[in-house]
């Protein structure tokens, strides 16, 4: 039987060097990357959560100021689904447990057995916790992140901001009536969140 010679590999160290240098390079642009596509993509899904919040903030404050002082023949029930669909995960979750149906039953127990002491301005609210409560999940998951939901937010603010201009008797005096320039720009800030939501999801 014949010996067997194995043959020694003689690395280049230059060689050697050099691959490891260009995995280097490689690895530290990769990682330049990643930080800033998830700097980028962070700072959209933070702009997107703030005017999340700032859209469902001024549709409770037009819902509120609506049942107060503001009493516009417009169709301001329509800042229910507006909320529905607008209201961030957190607070949507909330109301959509446990916390939501005690407030629920609550609410209906009051409306059922003390009518008259039932106050006119708590059905709007009581109204949006029920949708909350009992909405399908094809509303409430489906609908709510897809850009259905965003469009019909969008729909929901033009229709407003068109019938409050008209109401006002122009875009000018939309501004300069009592309580007119909190009303406009409230009805501005639900049109900014649906707006920006559609143009992130369509680009």
């Amino acid at each position: 039987m014949g010996r067997v010679h194995y043959l020694a590999m003689k690395t280049d160290p230059v060689a050697a060097a050099e691959l490891m240098n260009s995995d280097f390079n490689e690895l530290e642009i990769a990682a330049k990357r990643f930080i800033r596509d998830a700097t980028r993509l962070g700072g959209i899904g933070l702009g997107t959560s703030i005017l999340k919040w700032l859209a469902s903030c001024a549709a409770v404050y037009l819902l509120v100021l609506d049942r107060t002082n503001w009493r516009t023949n417009m169709l301001t029930s329509l800042l229910i689904p507006y909320i529905f669909f607008s209201l961030p995960w957190g607070i949507f979750n909330l109301l959509r447990g446990e916390v939501g149906s005690w407030i629920a039953f609550v609410a209906v127990v009051l409306r059922l057995f003390f009518p008259r002491q039932f106050p006119d301005w708590l059905e709007m609210p009581g109204s949006l916790i029920l949708l909350l409560v009992v909405a399908p999940n094809f509303f409430a998951e489906t609908l709510k992140e897809s850009w259905v939901g965003i469009l019909i937010c969008l729909l929901i603010g033009c229709y407003l901001l068109q019938e409050h201009i008209r109401s006002s008797g122009g875009f000018r005096n939309s501004f300069t009536q009592s309580h007119g320039i909190s009303n406009t720009l409230g009805i501005i800030l639900l049109l900014v969140y649906p707006v920006w939501a559609l143009v992130i999801h369509f680009v």
